[in-house]
């Protein structure tokens, strides 16, 4: 029997926590420097039209990010009773797609990705579980490429009597370059399922749909860096636009329904530029944080301090 070979160094549950710094970091002052370097007046503006027509103005490989929340084909209106949501704070003109149309809907929008997405870019695309087959199906069509099929785990699934209640969405998160790709590791071990709560705000006026901003925050920290030009084909709240805005990043969005004007100029005047920006390295645990919830390896990690400063 062959004699299994010894790791050279032993592992030590959650070391690597200690030594974790962030791959791309900035401060706010120079986050606030490549944001303002990048300013012009065809950015930070929200589009009254198709989406597919709004991708076909834009200019070749000049944008860094997309993040799209099409319609589900679900024959949603946005104003169903559910969770007590009063109907009069949704706005009307939510727009859902056929079930029979959407396969030709889901290829039009995203076949434009590929040309205007630049080298490094990447796209995060949400989308239940029903009608998830045909956006699979016209990314690979695309040229695009899957890089993660992640999970978003929601509170508030809705109550069913006969089958188990779904409380999550995909995110595909495709890229058109693996070897060039821009992502920045902010944490150390992040996986592919993200638990993030949706908030009750039953009396807010909204679109039919909205995403939480932590949630889109992610997306744009990970794929774009400070200054980059983040797209939304479909932005309904302008989440996308509140958390590119509150983060540094330019965005550009479109969106078919103009009674949501209104809705959404008040959510971005909500917000100011860089509002929420801060460091990666402060956004992480810090070595007395990760002291009281890993003790023992705190231990360890201080002899090995110790033993590297006296080695140096």
């Amino acid at each position: 029997m062959e004699k299994k070979k010894e790791r050279k160094n032993k592992y030590i549950p959650n070391l690597a926590e200690f030594y974790f710094k962030p791959d791309y970091d900035w401060s706010i002052e120079e986050a606030k420097k490549l944001f303002s370097s990048k300013k012009n007046k065809n950015l930070d503006k929200i589009f009254y039209k198709d989406c597919v027509d709004g991708m076909r103005d834009l200019l070749p490989e000049s944008i860094d990010l997309i993040i799209a929340d099409p319609p589900f084909g679900l024959d949603f209106t946005g104003k169903e009773s559910l969770y007590n949501r009063n109907s009069e704070y949704v706005v009307d003109g939510y727009q859902e797609i056929k079930i029979t149309d959407y396969k030709k809907f889901t290829s039009r929008w995203i076949l434009e990705i590929p040309r205007i997405l630049k080298t490094h870019g990447s796209a995060y695309i949400f989308s239940g579980w029903t009608n998830l087959l045909p956006i699979l199906q016209s990314i690979e069509e695309s040229g695009l490429i899957l890089r993660n099929h992640l999970i978003w785990q929601y509170n508030f699934a809705v109550f069913t009597k006969k089958k188990f209640a779904s409380s999550h969405y995909h995110i595909l998160y495709v890229v058109k370059d693996e070897k060039n790709v821009f992502f920045n590791r902010i944490k150390h071990y992040e996986t592919d399922t993200w638990t993030i709560s949706r908030k009750y705000k039953p009396n807010q006026t909204k679109n039919g749909t909205k995403l939480p901003n932590d949630l889109v925050r992610k997306c744009i920290n990970y794929s774009s860096k400070p200054g980059d030009l983040v797209l939304d084909p479909f932005t309904g709240n302008a989440t996308t636009q509140i958390a590119s805005k509150g983060e540094f990043r330019h965005y550009i969005g479109f969106e078919i329904n103009k009674n949501v004007r209104e809705t959404i100029e008040n959510n971005l005047d909500s917000i100011k530029e860089g509002e929420n920006y801060k460091p990666y390295h402060e956004r992480i645990s810090s070595i007395e944080e990760l002291a009281k919830k890993y003790p023992k390896t705190y231990d360890v990690y201080k002899k090995k301090i110790i033993k590297d400063s006296n080695i140096s």
